[in-house]
């Protein structure tokens, strides 16, 4: 058997692995509330994180999400739903009912990584934006400033969307270190918006075993069979390092843990004759477990690319195709934040950042949720000429058409 393994050309990264170890610290706590074991959130972040991966996993190109702060921003938005909106929360995202301790696996999970991070610097915010004046009931906010430490900022959507947009946006780039910029796009938000929910991570660690500037060096990688492969800075090691490994007939998976805590990349490549698409179509949080599980330390000698990148998902197109329809319709309930039916998810964005080099890795990520008001609870109508358009000047009591024209371009 050979025990020295080389690891050429790492093609698929889970990115939530070292979260699924914070989710072990937290379950091994055992935290109580109301005299119930807290759920432990790293089973159904994981979930969800295999579900999204799977929606992406046909588009070409790189992936990037993090799962954390997807849940953590839909799960402020699930304290609010009710009926069949808030089953469709759970059965996407695989929530407990907020009274089955929805709100407490999230700060069990936050600890967890607290105590986890050793000497990475590791930053986890959520923010809440409430419209100036609206009636939001006060448990409902109170709670997430409370069980989720949400900062909570009144704006003016209004009254200058923009401007609140600007706040929102400029609140992300500060706590992700300026990686995540314009979560919210340019009029994304507008002055029927009565909420936006945020959530931020940012994370930078530094490898346990650095790799050495000077052995880095061009190297083919080969994206796939029969196409040309490109040049990439392939990072590498003078000699084999102790490491945690495992293979299988799918792939070799191989640990890459960061500098002082329980913080560490997962790096998954398929085997020889095994495509990517393969390994993605048996990917399973069970199946992160039992790599994971089945890991034992064995002499490594592992080369890695150098790669940097981001990535921008519109959530609101597509969660509803993962099953979370109603809550992005006028049928939405979420009368647990504002006692009426009146509010959905007007928009959901997500955006993601990651660079790996020697060091070790940085990476940041947001994702924000905006309620707005339904249009039919509108209570005036827009009528806003900015295409071509008919006229008629009319005298009213005779219904007389008196002149009639249209204006197909205002500046002639």
């Amino acid at each position: 058997m050979i025990s020295n393994k080389i690891i050429t050309a790492v093609v698929f990264v889970t990115a939530f692995a070292a979260f699924a170890c914070a989710g072990k610290v937290a379950a091994e706590k055992k935290a109580v509330t109301g005299g119930a074991a807290v759920p432990d959130l790293a089973p159904y972040n994981n979930e969800f994180a295999i579900k999204l991966y799977r929606e992406l996993a046909p588009e070409s190109g790189n992936i990037f999400f993090s799962p954390y702060s997807i849940t953590s921003a839909f799960a402020m938005t699930r304290e609010g739903a009710k009926g069949d909106t808030a089953a469709e929360f759970d059965s996407v995202f695989g929530f407990p009912a907020p009274d089955k301790g929805l709100a407490e696996s999230f700060a069990a999970a936050a600890a967890a990584l607290e105590a986890g991070k050793g000497t990475a610097k590791l930053t986890l915010a959520n923010s809440i934006w409430p419209q100036k004046g609206y009636k939001f009931k006060a448990d409902y906010l109170s709670k997430l400033r409370k069980a989720y430490g949400a900062q909570s900022n009144t704006v003016d959507f209004s009254k200058d969307a923009e401007a609140a947009r600007g706040e929102i946006n400029g609140w992300t780039e500060k706590k992700t270190e300026g990686k995540i910029k314009d979560l919210f796009p340019a009029k994304s938000l507008n002055s029927l918006t009565r909420l936006v929910l945020a959530s931020a991570v940012y994370f930078k660690g530094t490898w346990l075993h650095p790799f050495e500037a000077a052995m880095t060096s061009d190297a083919d990688f080969f994206i796939k069979e029969g196409a040309k492969p490109v040049k990439v800075k392939m990072m590498a090691h003078p000699g084999q390092k102790k490491r945690r490994y495992t293979a299988d007939e799918l792939a070799a998976v191989v640990d890459l843990p960061y500098a002082g805590g329980s913080l560490s990349m997962m790096a998954v490549l398929p085997r020889d004759g095994k495509t990517l698409s393969e390994v993605e179509g048996a990917l399973s949080a069970a199946k992160i477990t039992a790599w994971r599980e089945e890991m034992g330390l064995r002499d490594v000698k592992a080369f890695l690319p150098k790669f940097k990148f981001s990535a921008k998902y519109s959530l609101a197109g597509l969660l509803p195709g993962m099953g979370l329809k109603l809550a992005f319709t006028d049928a939405a309930d979420f009368s647990g934040m504002d006692g009426t039916q009146d509010l959905y998810v007007q928009k959901a964005f997500h955006q993601a950042f990651v660079e790996v080099n020697e060091e070790g890795t940085e990476a940041a990520a947001a994702t924000g949720v905006a309620m707005g008001l339904k249009s039919i609870q509108m209570d005036f109508e827009v009528f806003r000429a900015d295409k071509p358009f008919l006229f008629l000047i009319i005298e009213n009591k005779t219904g007389l058409v008196l002149f009639i024209g249209r204006v197909e371009n205002p500046a002639a």
